[in-house]
């Protein structure tokens, strides 16, 4: 059986991913991948998602350079979510510029964002418009 069979893909043939840090065991950031980007991620070494809304296949860091060089790939106990331990490339994980996606957090009733912008993403992407996925 192909390794790839092993996972409980959704109804779109998709599969959520977590990625860490692997110096530091932080979350980094949540995405999606299809079978092809998991087998190129697999392949590669490097991340390779899904982008629901571009529908495609979406290379982290191509237009950064912030790119994800995978350490170790792990499936869950359900078989149903992928963990990828990651060398976050430039420090930057986020497409606002930031080390990690998870830079709000809950307190009092509001979200209150946390963590400093590392680069702004004028100067990452050298476009108007952004989107991490």
């Amino acid at each position: 059986m192909n390794w790839l069979d092993a996972i409980n893909w959704d109804a779109n043939g998709l599969v959520p991913v977590i990625a860490q840090e692997h110096s530091s065991g932080r979350v980094l950031m949540f995405a999606w991948m299809n079978r092809e980007a998991l087998m190129m991620t697999s392949q590669t070494k490097q991340a390779v998602y899904w982008s629901r809304s571009r529908n495609k296949l979406w290379r982290k860091g191509e237009e950064s350079g912030h790119v994800q060089h995978v350490h170790e790939i792990r499936l869950d106990c359900d078989e149903d979510v992928i963990l990828i331990e990651v060398e976050q490339v430039g420090g930057i994980a986020c497409h606002t510029g930031r080390h990690n996606c998870f830079f709000k957090k809950l307190d009092q009733d509001q979200w209150l964002v946390d963590q400093p912008v590392i680069k702004n993403p004028d100067d990452i992407y050298h476009k108007e418009t952004h989107s991490h996925e």
